[in-house]
């Protein structure tokens, strides 16, 4: 172990006892359901929450691609996600870093702490106080915890969930999310939700790094509307890879792509709109009108867009094209 992250072990003890010396007693509460995994195929780690309490997902769930994932719930130690992300950066495995924080805790016996690091492996603890029904099962490559639940079947309900679902790692864990509910869920209610996928490897690039990145902060159904973003997120992330396309000259796959997402939401007038841009650009402007038409006839902004577009050079036509295009909301 080098003298950096002893350095930063003696930070966490230190830290950790000033944070229950300070603040125990008024830690933010996040009586909630939640879930660690990672995808085994893309090596995608993920983090997933829902609770009766606002923005959930601002406080239990942390993440970084190539380095893990964290919920850290109960009466909630917040320093458990930036701490633990840190020491995992340092080498120490999952385990490691959960005994050497909930070890430097005076609250230990309230908190709920899960971590999953870049290698998968998986540590979770549940402290002896924590509010019943209160529990976690720890799986291969995942780990659910829940506590304040109305029952005892909630985190059974999660695992059997996760290990039975397919496809992407975000849906599965969406899966696992709606499966506590229906099991029971928070004894509560409901309020808020959350979902974050990074990548297994990271690029230096926040902005890549996080695959999904999706919070309810307060709704009445929460995980209803995270699926609803989820969808809406799957759409466009097929509406940045079609720009992407764009940018390397490759009209074929942005077409593909820009249909794809189209057909998730087929009323969103932008979705149509860049179609209907791309279509023109790679010359089939007869497919593009209908396309524009029905965009300008719900928000007459894309009319007066669309010139700017040209000037941008990201709509290439003639003055005799343009103005078929803006003319076509007359007929």
């Amino acid at each position: 172990m080098n003298i950096k992250t002893l350095i930063l072990i003696f930070f966490v003890f230190s830290a950790n006892n000033i944070y229950s010396q300070t603040f125990f007693g008024s830690e933010p509460f996040a009586h909630t359901f939640s879930i660690v995994a990672t995808d085994t195929t893309t090596g995608e780690m993920g983090v997933a929450v829902q609770s009766h309490w606002f923005s959930v997902g601002t406080i239990v769930s942390w993440g970084e691609a190539g380095v893990g994932v964290i919920a850290t719930q109960s009466f909630v130690n917040p320093s458990f996600g930036p701490r633990g992300l840190a020491l995992l950066k340092q080498g120490l495995t999952a385990q490691q870093v959960l005994d050497l924080m909930i070890e430097a805790d005076e609250g230990r016996d309230v908190r709920q702490l899960a971590i999953l690091d870049s290698k998968g492996n998986v540590a979770a603890y549940t402290g002896k106080n924590c509010i019943d029904d209160a529990g976690q099962i720890i799986g291969k490559n995942y780990s659910v915890q829940a506590n304040m639940m109305l029952n005892d079947k909630v985190w059974g309900a999660m695992s059997k969930a996760f290990e039975n679902s397919k496809g992407t790692l975000a849906e599965r864990l969406m899966l696992t999310l709606e499966a506590a509910q229906e099991a029971g869920g928070d004894i509560r209610g409901k309020q808020s939700a959350a979902l974050l996928v990074v990548k297994s490897e990271s690029t230096g690039q926040v902005w890549l790094d996080r695959k999904v990145d999706i919070r309810v902060d307060d709704h009445p159904e929460p995980l209803k509307e995270l699926r609803r973003l989820l969808k809406v997120h799957q759409a466009y992330d097929h509406m940045n890879k079609g720009d992407l396309a764009v940018e390397h000259n490759d009209m074929d796959l942005a077409m593909k792509e820009y249909s794809a997402a189209e057909e998730m939401f087929t009323d969103n007038e932008e979705m149509k709109y860049w179609h209907a841009v791309t279509l023109v650009n790679i010359g089939r402007l007869d497919e593009a009108l209908p396309l524009f038409k029905k965009v300008f006839n719900k928000n007459k902004n894309w009319v007066t867009l669309t010139p700017r577009l040209v000037k941008s050079k990201l709509l290439n036509v003639d003055e005799n094209s343009l103005n078929k295009i803006l003319n076509i909301i007359k007929k």
